[in-house]
């Protein structure tokens, strides 16, 4: 029986329905339902590292998803794109660009502090002034950036000037880079020019802390402090405590969570599912074996290059590309294992439907490669 002391176990199965309920990953979200945008923000941002993951990720999540919902969001600047978790860029709402990026601000400090060496000499407050001065008169690439900051402290390393802008201020994109069919270079400006909007007070940790867990939970600390970046949360959880539910994993490690959240029987069916690269759900935990098989860590980088990812009830099964050249796309499945018959004719249908939303090509091909 469990106790305060014994709280109630959660096998990997149980976690692996639950933080795929979280993430829309069970059964999609009709688009009447959630729209882009709240997705985005009930998701608490998506990775967007390059221009298209947070378009697969929302194809992966919501039923008729079309891509033009999001870059409309995106072109009329109700979300946008800045470097906030993790130090990686991504796509979030308006709110959270102006109120998540200044609650994560200590973990861009102590990554500016790893290239103290480089900055030496440089006054982050006047540097900060400087680049809000030339970003906000236009939008500039991190090159005229690097570029106009050597000319005031000449001796500085280019590329720590360049993280100390990026570490400094919230900067964002702007269009057209990120808006789905169009390209652009990165060019940089404060997110509250960009959004017309002063800054506004730090989000509080509390109800990010609630966010985190409706979108990634059962969830422990160290979970938490992996997804965000930030430290010594244990007070916000011991704070919290009275109004969440305890759990515990296989492993014993406490896990938290919002009394009404969702958490499906383990032998609910989970279909398969195509992920962008850097898709949040892989990232967002110190424990990933609630959805990554011990026996595939690792598999999901070649380098430092991350691969497209697939789930197979529920589980990272393997990795797939896209081949667009002329009017003809080809969408290749590479299984990690064999694949039944049944499974593999639903990775198939999972696949045409990715290609049917997300190219424009005339031609689409699925292919699957040996395991």
């Amino acid at each position: 029986m469990a106790t305060k002391a014994n709280p109630p176990l959660l096998g990997v199965r149980a976690l692996n329905r639950a933080t795929l309920e979280r993430q829309l990953l069970l059964r999609r979200t009709p688009r009447t339902a959630m729209s882009a945008e709240a997705a985005v923000a009930h998701l608490v941002g998506l990775q967007a590292q390059n221009v298209k993951p947070p378009y697969f990720a929302l194809a992966a999540r919501l039923q008729d998803f079309d891509p033009r919902d999001l870059s409309s969001a995106m072109a009329d600047r109700t979300v946008a794109r800045l470097v906030t978790l993790r130090s990686t860029v991504h796509t979030h709402t308006a709110d959270d660009c102006l109120t998540l990026r200044p609650l994560v601000q200590a973990a861009r400090d102590r990554e500016l502090h790893q290239f103290r060496k480089g900055l030496a000499g440089v006054d982050p407050t006047r540097l900060a002034g400087i680049v809000r001065d030339l970003v906000e008169e236009e939008p500039r690439t991190m090159r005229q950036l690097r570029e106009a900051l050597l000319v005031h402290w000449p001796d500085a390393d280019p590329f720590a000037l360049s993280v100390a802008a990026r570490c400094t201020l919230p900067l964002v994109q702007v269009t057209p880079r990120g808006l789905w069919g169009a390209s652009g270079q990165v060019a940089l400006t404060t997110a509250e020019h960009w959004l017309g909007r002063s800054a506004e007070p730090a989000a509080p940790a509390d109800g990010t802390v609630l966010r985190y867990l409706a979108a990634f939970g059962p969830a422990s600390v160290k979970d938490m402090q992996l997804w965000s970046g930030l430290t010594r949360m244990r007070e916000v959880f011991e704070r919290l405590r009275p109004r969440l539910l305890v759990f515990r994993d296989e492993q014993g490690t406490e896990l938290f969570d919002l009394p009404d959240a969702p958490r499906p029987d383990p032998a609910t069916p989970a279909p398969p599912r195509l992920l962008p690269e850097f898709d949040n759900l892989l990232l967002s935990h110190a424990d990933r074996t609630r959805v990554v098989p011990a026996e595939y860590k690792g598999r999901t980088w070649t380098g430092n290059q991350a691969h497209r990812t697939f789930l197979a009830d529920g589980f990272l099964a393997g990795i797939w590309d896209l081949d667009e050249t002329g009017d003809t796309a080809i969408l290749t499945v590479r299984p990690f294992g064999p694949l039944t018959r049944a499974l593999r004719a639903a990775l198939a249908g999972e696949a045409e439907r990715t290609l049917a939303l997300m190219s424009a090509a005339l031609r689409h091909d699925v292919r699957f490669a040996e395991s």
